[in-house]
Protein backbone atom coordinates (compact mmCIF):
# COMPACT_ATOMS: atom_id res chain seq x y z
CA UNK A 1 0.00 0.00 0.00
CA UNK A 2 1.20 3.47 -0.66
CA UNK A 3 -0.33 6.94 -0.07
CA UNK A 4 -1.42 9.39 -2.51
CA UNK A 5 -0.07 12.42 -4.13
CA UNK A 6 0.08 14.95 -1.87
CA UNK A 7 -2.72 17.62 -2.21
CA UNK A 8 -1.64 20.01 1.14
CA UNK A 9 1.22 21.64 2.28
CA UNK A 10 2.46 23.96 4.53
CA UNK A 11 1.63 27.38 5.29
CA UNK A 12 3.81 29.83 5.90
CA UNK A 13 3.20 31.56 9.29
CA UNK A 14 4.99 35.31 8.41
CA UNK A 15 7.24 36.48 5.62
CA UNK A 16 11.08 35.97 6.92
CA UNK A 17 12.67 39.58 6.77
CA UNK A 18 15.50 39.62 4.26
CA UNK A 19 14.15 36.13 2.37
CA UNK A 20 14.10 32.66 3.57
CA UNK A 21 17.21 31.89 2.20
CA UNK A 22 19.89 34.27 3.89
CA UNK A 23 17.77 33.36 6.89
CA UNK A 24 20.28 32.47 10.16
CA UNK A 25 19.53 29.93 13.20
CA UNK A 26 18.49 32.01 16.27
CA UNK A 27 19.33 28.95 18.75
CA UNK A 28 22.71 28.58 20.27
CA UNK A 29 22.44 24.70 20.52
CA UNK A 30 25.48 22.87 18.26
CA UNK A 31 24.63 22.02 15.34
CA UNK A 32 25.30 18.91 13.24
CA UNK A 33 26.61 19.37 9.97
CA UNK A 34 26.13 16.90 6.70
CA UNK A 35 29.09 16.42 4.42
CA UNK A 36 29.06 14.89 0.94
CA UNK A 37 28.90 11.33 1.91
CA UNK A 38 25.98 11.60 4.58
CA UNK A 39 24.27 13.15 1.91
CA UNK A 40 24.96 11.15 -0.78
CA UNK A 41 23.72 7.99 1.72
CA UNK A 42 20.45 10.09 2.39
CA UNK A 43 19.66 10.16 -1.50
CA UNK A 44 19.26 6.75 -1.54
CA UNK A 45 17.31 5.82 1.43
CA UNK A 46 14.81 8.75 -0.17
CA UNK A 47 14.07 9.89 -3.71
CA UNK A 48 12.88 13.48 -2.54
CA UNK A 49 15.85 15.45 -0.64
CA UNK A 50 15.70 19.04 -0.84
CA UNK A 51 19.20 21.18 -0.56
CA UNK A 52 17.57 24.61 -1.31
CA UNK A 53 18.40 27.07 1.63
CA UNK A 54 15.49 29.14 1.05
CA UNK A 55 13.36 25.87 1.33
CA UNK A 56 15.68 24.65 4.18
CA UNK A 57 14.72 27.31 6.10
CA UNK A 58 11.22 27.38 5.66
CA UNK A 59 10.86 23.84 6.62
CA UNK A 60 12.68 24.86 10.08
CA UNK A 61 10.04 26.78 11.33
CA UNK A 62 6.57 26.26 12.52
CA UNK A 63 3.90 28.37 14.07
CA UNK A 64 5.21 29.60 17.29
CA UNK A 65 4.93 32.76 17.96
CA UNK A 66 8.03 33.77 19.41
CA UNK A 67 9.51 32.24 16.12
CA UNK A 68 7.39 34.17 14.37
CA UNK A 69 8.99 37.39 16.47
CA UNK A 70 12.49 35.87 14.86
CA UNK A 71 11.44 35.79 11.61
CA UNK A 72 11.13 39.24 11.59
CA UNK A 73 14.49 40.36 12.50
CA UNK A 74 15.40 37.38 9.36
CA UNK A 75 15.82 34.19 11.61
CA UNK A 76 14.63 30.85 12.11
CA UNK A 77 14.83 29.11 15.64
CA UNK A 78 17.85 26.48 13.26
CA UNK A 79 18.21 25.70 9.92
CA UNK A 80 18.36 21.58 9.40
CA UNK A 81 21.05 20.80 7.03
CA UNK A 82 18.65 18.61 4.60
CA UNK A 83 15.11 17.80 3.61
CA UNK A 84 13.98 14.18 3.09
CA UNK A 85 10.39 14.17 1.85
CA UNK A 86 9.78 10.46 2.39
CA UNK A 87 6.59 8.89 0.16
CA UNK A 88 6.25 5.45 1.99
CA UNK A 89 6.85 3.91 5.83
CA UNK A 90 9.92 2.15 3.82
CA UNK A 91 11.06 5.20 2.84
CA UNK A 92 10.90 6.65 6.37
CA UNK A 93 12.17 2.96 8.06
CA UNK A 94 15.30 3.98 5.83
CA UNK A 95 16.18 7.52 6.40
CA UNK A 96 15.24 7.19 10.24
CA UNK A 97 17.90 3.75 9.64
CA UNK A 98 20.82 5.98 7.94
CA UNK A 99 20.37 8.69 11.39
CA UNK A 100 20.65 6.16 13.61
CA UNK A 101 23.86 4.80 12.20
CA UNK A 102 25.13 8.29 11.45
CA UNK A 103 23.97 9.99 14.77
CA UNK A 104 22.52 12.35 13.17
CA UNK A 105 19.28 14.50 14.53
CA UNK A 106 16.17 14.03 12.72
CA UNK A 107 13.24 15.72 12.99
CA UNK A 108 9.78 14.75 12.05
CA UNK A 109 7.36 17.78 10.56
CA UNK A 110 4.56 17.92 8.46
CA UNK A 111 2.38 21.08 8.32
CA UNK A 112 4.38 22.50 10.68
CA UNK A 113 1.42 24.17 13.09
CA UNK A 114 3.08 23.77 16.14
CA UNK A 115 2.85 27.04 18.64
CA UNK A 116 5.51 25.72 20.99
CA UNK A 117 8.16 24.80 18.65
CA UNK A 118 7.89 21.21 17.89
CA UNK A 119 9.13 21.06 14.82
CA UNK A 120 11.96 23.22 14.99
CA UNK A 121 15.38 21.18 14.08
CA UNK A 122 17.58 22.76 17.11
CA UNK A 123 20.80 21.15 15.66
CA UNK A 124 20.06 21.20 12.15
CA UNK A 125 20.78 17.72 10.64
CA UNK A 126 17.81 15.65 8.36
CA UNK A 127 14.23 17.56 8.68
CA UNK A 128 11.69 14.97 7.40
CA UNK A 129 8.81 16.19 6.14
CA UNK A 130 5.81 13.92 6.09
CA UNK A 131 3.53 15.59 4.08
CA UNK A 132 4.29 12.96 1.51
CA UNK A 133 2.39 10.48 3.32
CA UNK A 134 -1.43 11.35 2.52
CA UNK A 135 -4.60 10.15 1.81
CA UNK A 136 -7.15 7.80 3.76
CA UNK A 137 -6.18 4.06 2.88
CA UNK A 138 -9.38 2.55 3.77
CA UNK A 139 -12.83 2.71 5.69
CA UNK A 140 -14.89 0.52 7.50
CA UNK A 141 -18.14 1.83 7.36
CA UNK A 142 -20.00 -0.42 9.53
CA UNK A 143 -17.16 -0.39 12.10
CA UNK A 144 -16.64 3.20 12.05
CA UNK A 145 -13.20 2.87 11.57
CA UNK A 146 -10.83 4.71 9.29
CA UNK A 147 -7.15 4.28 8.16
CA UNK A 148 -5.34 7.10 7.10
CA UNK A 149 -1.78 8.14 6.30
CA UNK A 150 -0.02 10.77 9.17
CA UNK A 151 0.73 13.32 6.39
CA UNK A 152 -2.76 14.22 5.26
CA UNK A 153 -3.86 17.90 6.21
CA UNK A 154 -7.10 17.47 8.29
CA UNK A 155 -9.53 19.71 6.50
CA UNK A 156 -9.13 17.74 3.48
CA UNK A 157 -9.21 14.44 5.40
CA UNK A 158 -12.57 15.62 6.75
CA UNK A 159 -13.85 16.69 3.32
CA UNK A 160 -13.19 13.28 1.75
CA UNK A 161 -14.28 11.65 5.06
CA UNK A 162 -17.83 12.88 4.84
CA UNK A 163 -18.08 13.33 1.02
CA UNK A 164 -17.17 10.02 -0.14
CA UNK A 165 -18.11 8.31 3.35
CA UNK A 166 -20.54 10.13 5.52
CA UNK A 167 -18.54 9.85 8.27
CA UNK A 168 -16.37 12.16 10.35
CA UNK A 169 -13.94 11.59 13.14
CA UNK A 170 -14.74 14.98 14.88
CA UNK A 171 -11.46 16.02 15.76
CA UNK A 172 -11.69 20.20 14.62
CA UNK A 173 -9.00 22.06 15.88
CA UNK A 174 -8.63 26.14 15.07
CA UNK A 175 -5.34 24.68 12.96
CA UNK A 176 -7.60 22.23 10.75
CA UNK A 177 -6.47 23.24 7.37
CA UNK A 178 -2.66 23.78 8.96
CA UNK A 179 -1.97 21.03 10.45
CA UNK A 180 -1.98 16.86 9.76
CA UNK A 181 -3.25 13.72 11.32
CA UNK A 182 0.46 12.41 12.59
CA UNK A 183 0.70 16.51 14.14
CA UNK A 184 -2.83 15.89 15.69
CA UNK A 185 -1.47 12.56 17.13
CA UNK A 186 2.45 13.41 18.01
CA UNK A 187 1.33 16.70 19.88
CA UNK A 188 -2.22 14.88 22.15
CA UNK A 189 -4.25 17.49 19.81
CA UNK A 190 -7.83 18.54 20.79
CA UNK A 191 -10.70 19.48 18.50
CA UNK A 192 -12.78 22.10 18.94
CA UNK A 193 -15.79 19.63 19.57
CA UNK A 194 -13.82 17.24 21.81
CA UNK A 195 -17.02 17.35 24.57
CA UNK A 196 -19.00 14.96 22.27
CA UNK A 197 -15.89 13.31 20.18
CA UNK A 198 -13.07 13.58 22.03
CA UNK A 199 -9.44 14.23 21.97
CA UNK A 200 -7.35 12.58 19.55
CA UNK A 201 -6.48 9.92 22.57
CA UNK A 202 -9.55 9.13 22.73
CA UNK A 203 -10.40 9.03 18.90
CA UNK A 204 -6.89 7.09 18.02
CA UNK A 205 -7.43 3.14 17.82
CA UNK A 206 -4.27 2.34 16.54
CA UNK A 207 -0.87 3.08 15.01
CA UNK A 208 1.86 1.99 12.84
CA UNK A 209 5.25 3.69 14.05
CA UNK A 210 8.73 3.77 12.67
CA UNK A 211 11.57 3.66 15.87
CA UNK A 212 14.90 5.34 15.32
CA UNK A 213 16.62 2.21 14.41
CA UNK A 214 14.04 1.79 11.43
CA UNK A 215 12.00 -1.30 12.94
CA UNK A 216 7.86 -0.51 11.82
CA UNK A 217 5.25 -1.77 14.50
CA UNK A 218 1.75 -1.23 14.60
CA UNK A 219 -0.08 -0.83 17.35
CA UNK A 220 -3.71 -1.17 18.82
CA UNK A 221 -6.24 -1.94 16.18
CA UNK A 222 -9.18 -3.83 18.29
CA UNK A 223 -11.94 -2.22 20.55
CA UNK A 224 -10.76 -2.08 24.30
CA UNK A 225 -8.77 -5.32 23.71
CA UNK A 226 -6.85 -6.70 26.88
CA UNK A 227 -2.82 -7.47 25.70
CA UNK A 228 -0.75 -5.67 27.65
CA UNK A 229 -0.33 -2.22 27.59
CA UNK A 230 -2.28 0.08 24.95
CA UNK A 231 1.01 0.77 23.24
CA UNK A 232 -0.73 2.99 21.32
CA UNK A 233 -1.02 5.43 24.26
CA UNK A 234 2.97 5.60 24.45
CA UNK A 235 3.26 7.31 20.75
CA UNK A 236 0.47 9.44 21.02
CA UNK A 237 1.82 12.67 22.53
CA UNK A 238 5.87 11.80 22.45
CA UNK A 239 6.22 14.88 20.24
CA UNK A 240 8.65 12.19 17.42
CA UNK A 241 10.53 11.73 20.61
CA UNK A 242 9.84 8.12 20.69
CA UNK A 243 9.08 6.66 16.98
CA UNK A 244 7.63 8.68 13.53
CA UNK A 245 4.03 7.97 13.42
CA UNK A 246 3.23 7.35 9.93
CA UNK A 247 0.06 5.70 9.64
CA UNK A 248 -3.16 5.90 11.96
CA UNK A 249 -6.94 4.08 12.48
CA UNK A 250 -9.25 6.37 13.88
CA UNK A 251 -12.67 5.86 15.01
CA UNK A 252 -15.52 7.46 12.84
CA UNK A 253 -18.83 8.61 13.80
CA UNK A 254 -22.11 8.79 10.83
CA UNK A 255 -22.46 12.62 9.88
CA UNK A 256 -24.78 14.72 12.28
CA UNK A 257 -27.74 14.61 11.12
CA UNK A 258 -28.96 17.81 13.66
CA UNK A 259 -27.62 21.14 15.31
CA UNK A 260 -28.57 22.88 17.80
CA UNK A 261 -27.16 26.35 20.26
CA UNK A 262 -27.72 28.48 22.51
CA UNK A 263 -25.90 31.46 23.70
CA UNK A 264 -26.01 33.13 27.82
CA UNK A 265 -24.04 35.98 29.83
CA UNK A 266 -23.09 35.08 33.04
CA UNK A 267 -21.88 37.96 35.76
CA UNK A 268 -18.45 35.99 36.82
CA UNK A 269 -16.50 33.43 35.24
CA UNK A 270 -16.48 31.63 38.03
CA UNK A 271 -20.53 31.37 37.71
CA UNK A 272 -20.26 30.45 34.30
CA UNK A 273 -17.72 27.61 35.34
CA UNK A 274 -19.53 26.53 37.63
CA UNK A 275 -22.72 25.53 35.47
CA UNK A 276 -20.07 23.59 32.86
CA UNK A 277 -19.56 21.59 35.70
CA UNK A 278 -22.92 20.96 35.98
CA UNK A 279 -23.78 19.94 32.78
CA UNK A 280 -20.65 17.67 31.86
CA UNK A 281 -21.40 15.82 35.36
CA UNK A 282 -24.96 15.71 34.32
CA UNK A 283 -23.80 13.67 30.95
CA UNK A 284 -24.50 15.94 29.04
CA UNK A 285 -21.43 15.79 26.34
CA UNK A 286 -22.34 19.03 24.02
CA UNK A 287 -19.96 19.16 21.37
CA UNK A 288 -19.16 22.94 21.93
CA UNK A 289 -19.67 24.67 26.00
CA UNK A 290 -17.16 27.89 25.66
CA UNK A 291 -16.79 30.72 27.87
CA UNK A 292 -14.84 33.75 27.47
CA UNK A 293 -14.41 36.02 29.96
CA UNK A 294 -15.16 39.89 29.97
CA UNK A 295 -11.97 41.11 28.08
CA UNK A 296 -12.21 38.20 25.52
CA UNK A 297 -16.32 38.47 25.28
CA UNK A 298 -15.92 41.95 24.11
CA UNK A 299 -13.14 41.46 21.91
CA UNK A 300 -15.11 38.60 20.25
CA UNK A 301 -18.84 39.92 20.29
CA UNK A 302 -18.98 43.14 21.37
CA UNK A 303 -20.57 42.60 24.46
CA UNK A 304 -20.09 44.45 28.13
CA UNK A 305 -17.42 43.50 29.98
CA UNK A 306 -19.29 42.79 32.54
CA UNK A 307 -20.76 39.74 30.15
CA UNK A 308 -18.84 36.16 30.76
CA UNK A 309 -20.52 34.74 27.43
CA UNK A 310 -21.29 31.21 27.04
CA UNK A 311 -21.80 29.23 23.75
CA UNK A 312 -23.19 25.91 23.54
CA UNK A 313 -23.28 24.14 20.55
CA UNK A 314 -24.14 20.33 19.62
CA UNK A 315 -24.50 18.04 16.71
CA UNK A 316 -25.91 14.46 15.98
CA UNK A 317 -28.87 12.70 16.77
CA UNK A 318 -31.92 14.79 17.47
CA UNK A 319 -32.76 12.75 20.43
CA UNK A 320 -29.89 13.01 21.92
CA UNK A 321 -28.32 16.55 21.51
CA UNK A 322 -32.01 18.14 21.84
CA UNK A 323 -31.91 16.49 25.29
CA UNK A 324 -28.48 17.71 25.93
CA UNK A 325 -29.77 20.48 25.04
CA UNK A 326 -32.10 20.64 27.88
CA UNK A 327 -29.60 19.86 30.42
CA UNK A 328 -27.70 23.16 29.04
CA UNK A 329 -30.71 25.43 29.32
CA UNK A 330 -31.99 24.12 33.06
CA UNK A 331 -27.84 24.69 34.36
CA UNK A 332 -28.04 28.01 32.55
CA UNK A 333 -31.09 28.96 33.49
CA UNK A 334 -29.57 31.90 36.11
CA UNK A 335 -27.75 33.27 33.16
CA UNK A 336 -29.33 36.22 30.67
CA UNK A 337 -29.75 34.71 27.30
CA UNK A 338 -28.17 36.12 24.18
CA UNK A 339 -29.03 35.79 20.58
CA UNK A 340 -27.75 32.55 19.57
CA UNK A 341 -26.42 34.13 16.47
CA UNK A 342 -23.07 34.79 18.53
CA UNK A 343 -22.31 31.05 17.90
CA UNK A 344 -22.34 31.65 14.36
CA UNK A 345 -20.44 34.26 14.81
CA UNK A 346 -17.74 32.20 16.63
CA UNK A 347 -18.35 29.52 13.77
CA UNK A 348 -17.39 32.21 11.29
CA UNK A 349 -13.75 33.10 12.35
CA UNK A 350 -12.68 30.36 15.00
CA UNK A 351 -10.45 29.06 12.31
CA UNK A 352 -8.66 32.59 11.53
CA UNK A 353 -5.42 32.91 12.31
CA UNK A 354 -4.25 35.59 10.25
CA UNK A 355 -4.22 38.77 13.42
CA UNK A 356 -0.88 36.77 15.02
CA UNK A 357 0.55 38.07 11.85
CA UNK A 358 -0.84 41.38 11.73
CA UNK A 359 0.37 41.83 15.46
CA UNK A 360 3.49 40.53 15.48
CA UNK A 361 4.15 42.20 12.14
CA UNK A 362 3.48 45.38 14.15
CA UNK A 363 5.58 44.95 16.99
CA UNK A 364 3.17 43.11 19.11
CA UNK A 365 4.24 40.33 21.35
CA UNK A 366 0.84 37.99 21.58
CA UNK A 367 0.71 34.15 22.68
CA UNK A 368 -1.73 31.76 23.91
CA UNK A 369 -1.16 29.36 26.82
CA UNK A 370 -3.52 26.19 27.22
CA UNK A 371 -3.58 24.11 30.51
CA UNK A 372 -6.03 21.69 32.03
CA UNK A 373 -6.74 21.31 35.54
CA UNK A 374 -9.53 19.89 38.30
CA UNK A 375 -12.79 22.04 38.12
CA UNK A 376 -11.52 22.39 41.96
CA UNK A 377 -8.46 24.30 40.77
CA UNK A 378 -10.00 26.41 38.04
CA UNK A 379 -10.79 29.63 39.57
CA UNK A 380 -8.01 30.20 41.80
CA UNK A 381 -5.89 29.23 38.50
CA UNK A 382 -7.81 31.50 36.38
CA UNK A 383 -7.46 34.63 39.03
CA UNK A 384 -3.59 33.84 39.66
CA UNK A 385 -2.35 33.17 36.41
CA UNK A 386 -4.35 36.05 34.24
CA UNK A 387 -2.99 38.47 37.11
CA UNK A 388 0.87 37.08 37.00
CA UNK A 389 1.02 37.48 33.10
CA UNK A 390 -0.36 41.06 33.93
CA UNK A 391 2.21 41.82 36.46
CA UNK A 392 4.90 41.38 33.49
CA UNK A 393 6.13 45.03 32.74
CA UNK A 394 4.62 45.67 28.91
CA UNK A 395 1.64 43.36 28.99
CA UNK A 396 -1.59 45.40 27.91
CA UNK A 397 -3.93 42.78 28.24
CA UNK A 398 -3.89 39.32 29.79
CA UNK A 399 -7.21 37.30 29.68
CA UNK A 400 -8.75 33.59 29.17
CA UNK A 401 -11.47 31.52 27.66
CA UNK A 402 -12.54 28.21 28.63
CA UNK A 403 -12.92 25.61 25.71
CA UNK A 404 -12.69 21.84 26.44
CA UNK A 405 -14.83 20.30 29.57
CA UNK A 406 -14.84 16.78 31.03
CA UNK A 407 -16.49 15.45 34.29
CA UNK A 408 -13.30 15.96 36.05
CA UNK A 409 -12.08 19.23 34.88
CA UNK A 410 -11.83 21.89 32.41
CA UNK A 411 -9.18 23.69 30.13
CA UNK A 412 -8.60 27.25 30.45
CA UNK A 413 -7.08 29.12 27.22
CA UNK A 414 -4.95 32.10 28.61
CA UNK A 415 -3.98 35.06 26.16
CA UNK A 416 -1.64 37.55 26.25
CA UNK A 417 -0.45 40.69 24.44
CA UNK A 418 2.42 43.15 25.30
CA UNK A 419 4.46 45.90 23.81
CA UNK A 420 8.18 46.55 24.20
CA UNK A 421 11.02 47.56 22.79
CA UNK A 422 12.36 45.66 20.22
CA UNK A 423 14.92 44.15 21.80
CA UNK A 424 13.06 43.17 24.66
CA UNK A 425 10.31 41.39 22.78
CA UNK A 426 12.30 37.74 23.61
CA UNK A 427 12.81 38.43 26.97
CA UNK A 428 9.24 39.89 28.12
CA UNK A 429 8.20 36.18 26.09
CA UNK A 430 10.23 34.55 28.52
CA UNK A 431 8.99 36.21 31.65
CA UNK A 432 5.57 35.89 30.58
CA UNK A 433 5.56 32.49 30.06
CA UNK A 434 7.38 32.14 33.52
CA UNK A 435 5.34 34.34 35.50
CA UNK A 436 1.76 32.50 33.87
CA UNK A 437 3.55 28.82 34.00
CA UNK A 438 4.46 28.61 37.44
CA UNK A 439 1.13 30.08 38.62
CA UNK A 440 -0.60 27.41 36.49
CA UNK A 441 1.76 25.01 38.23
CA UNK A 442 1.43 25.89 42.00
CA UNK A 443 -2.33 26.41 41.67
CA UNK A 444 -3.01 22.37 40.74
CA UNK A 445 -3.05 22.49 36.89
CA UNK A 446 -1.08 20.93 34.45
CA UNK A 447 2.10 22.19 31.89
CA UNK A 448 -0.23 21.46 28.87
CA UNK A 449 -3.95 20.43 27.35
CA UNK A 450 -3.42 20.17 23.54
CA UNK A 451 -0.98 22.81 22.22
CA UNK A 452 1.98 20.08 23.95
CA UNK A 453 5.24 20.64 25.05
CA UNK A 454 7.94 20.99 22.04
CA UNK A 455 10.61 23.54 22.73
CA UNK A 456 8.82 26.51 24.42
CA UNK A 457 7.77 24.74 27.77
CA UNK A 458 10.81 21.89 27.59
CA UNK A 459 12.07 23.90 30.61
CA UNK A 460 9.12 23.33 32.75
CA UNK A 461 9.07 19.90 32.24
CA UNK A 462 11.05 18.80 35.59
CA UNK A 463 8.59 20.50 37.62
CA UNK A 464 5.19 18.98 35.64
CA UNK A 465 6.54 15.68 35.89
CA UNK A 466 9.00 15.11 38.77
CA UNK A 467 10.43 11.84 38.58
CA UNK A 468 8.18 10.39 36.15
CA UNK A 469 10.92 12.45 33.56
CA UNK A 470 13.43 9.99 34.23
CA UNK A 471 11.04 7.28 33.44
CA UNK A 472 10.14 8.96 30.31
CA UNK A 473 13.84 9.48 29.79
CA UNK A 474 14.64 5.69 30.33
CA UNK A 475 11.80 4.66 27.91
CA UNK A 476 13.61 7.18 25.27
CA UNK A 477 16.84 4.95 26.06
CA UNK A 478 15.60 2.64 25.05
CA UNK A 479 13.67 3.25 22.09
CA UNK A 480 15.89 5.91 20.90
CA UNK A 481 19.60 4.95 22.23
CA UNK A 482 21.20 7.04 20.05
CA UNK A 483 18.73 10.12 20.91
CA UNK A 484 18.66 10.83 17.20
CA UNK A 485 14.59 11.43 17.04
CA UNK A 486 13.36 15.38 17.81
CA UNK A 487 15.70 15.96 20.20
CA UNK A 488 15.64 19.24 22.26
CA UNK A 489 12.02 18.80 22.85
CA UNK A 490 9.93 17.77 25.85
CA UNK A 491 12.51 18.22 28.31
CA UNK A 492 14.03 14.81 27.32
CA UNK A 493 18.32 14.75 27.87
CA UNK A 494 20.02 15.71 24.46
CA UNK A 495 23.19 13.93 23.45
CA UNK A 496 24.00 16.77 20.58
CA UNK A 497 24.54 19.32 23.92
CA UNK A 498 24.16 22.82 24.82
CA UNK A 499 21.02 24.32 26.13
CA UNK A 500 18.20 24.36 23.18
CA UNK A 501 16.35 27.72 24.37
CA UNK A 502 15.94 30.08 26.15
CA UNK A 503 19.61 31.09 26.51
CA UNK A 504 22.01 34.50 26.84
CA UNK A 505 22.16 34.12 22.79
Amino acid sequence: MSPETNSGSPTPPIEIAGGAASATGRLSAPVVLLDDAFLARLGEACADVRLDPGERAEASRDWWPLAMVWATEGKVGQVAGAIARPSSTDEVAAVLRLCDEARIPVTPAAGRSSVVGGTVPVHGGVLLDLTGLVGIESVDVESGLVEVWAGTFGDLFEEELQERHGLTVGHWPQSMALSTVGGWLACKGAGQLSNRYGKIEDIVVGLEVVLADGTVLRTGGQPRFAVGPDLTHLFVGSEGTLGIITRAWLQAWPNPSHTTRGAWSFPTFSAALDAMRRIIQRGAPVAVLRLYDGIESNRNFGTELTDNVLLAYDEGDVTMIEAAMQVVAVECRSATPLDDSLVEQWFGHRNNVDALEGLISKGYVVDTMEISAPWSCLDAIYEAATAAIAAVPGTLAASAHQSHSYVTGACLYFTFAAQVEPDEREAYYVAAWDAGTRAVLENGGSLSHHHAIGLNRARFMPEALGEALDVLATVKAALDPHGTLNPGKLGLPDPFGGRAWPDAG
